[in-house]
C-alpha cells in the first residue's frame, strides 16, 4: 500500500495551508483517499501554521500525523520542531533560503531547496511554497502536476486565476531543483 503522511509547516502567510489543500484536492482528483488537518498558532498571518495531509491508496484511518513520511518546512521554528519527527527512510524538504541548519540525520533524505530566493527570481515571492511542492512531487511521485494544477483552480479564487501560469512555472522549477546538487 502506498501511503504518504505529510507535515507542512511554516509561518502563517507562507502558503502552508494552501499547499496542504492542493495535495488533498489533487489526491481526490486521482481517486486516492485523503485527509487534511490544519493547525494554526494563535495569530494567523505571521504566527506558526502547520497541516497534516495523508494521501493513500486505502481509506485513511486517522488524519493525525505524528511520524510523517515527509516534512516540508518553511522556517527555522518548523525545522526545529518537525525534523526529529520524520520517520526513518522519510523525506525532509527544507526551504534553505530561510533555514540555515543542516540535518545531521543519515536515516532520512533531505532536500535543501532555496525556494524563497528562486520564487523572487521568478518574480513572485508567494510561489516559494509551490517550488517546494514541485520538489516534493519529484521525489515522491505521489501526484501528477496535472492534478495539482487542476486543484490550484479550486484553491485560488477566480480573480487570482491569472496566477496559474506562474504557479505552473514554480512547480516545474521545484521539480528541476531536485536534480541539482544540494548543499
Amino acid at each position: 500500500m502506498v501511503m504518504e503522511e505529510i507535515l507542512i509547516a511554516g509561518f502563517g502567510g507562507q502558503g502552508v495551508m494552501s499547499m496542504g489543500q492542493l495535495i488533498a484536492y489533487a489526491g481526490m482528483t486521482e481517486g486516492k483517499f485523503v485527509s487534511w488537518l490544519p493547525s494554526y498558532g494563535p495569530e494567523q498571518r505571521g504566527g506558526t501554521a502547520n497541516c497534516a495531509v495523508v494521501v493513500s491508496e486505502e481509506q485513511v484511518g486517522s488524519p493525525l500525523v505524528s511520524r510523517p513520511t515527509t516534512a516540508i518546512v518553511l522556517n527555522n521554528p518548523s525545522y526545529e520542531k518537525f525534523e526529529p519527527m520524520v520517520r526513518a527512510g522519510g523525506l525532509l524538504v527544507v526551504n534553505s533560503s530561510l533555514i540555515s541548519k543542516v540535518s545531521p540525520r543519515t536515516d532520512i533524505r533531505v532536500l535543501n531547496i532555496d525556494a524563497t530566493d528562486k520564487a523572487n527570481e521568478l518574480g513572485n515571492p508567494k510561489v516559494a511554497n509551490i517550488i517546494l511542492l514541485g520538489a516534493f512531487l519529484e521525489e515522491t511521485g505521489i501526484l501528477s502536476d496535472e492534478s495539482i494544477l487542476e486543484a490550484l483552480k479550486k484553491v485560488l479564487s477566480p480573480e487570482k486565476h491569472s496566477l496559474l501560469e506562474i504557479n505552473r512555472q514554480a512547480l516545474e522549477l521545484g521539480r528541476s531543483l531536485t536534480k541539482a546538487p544540494t548543499h
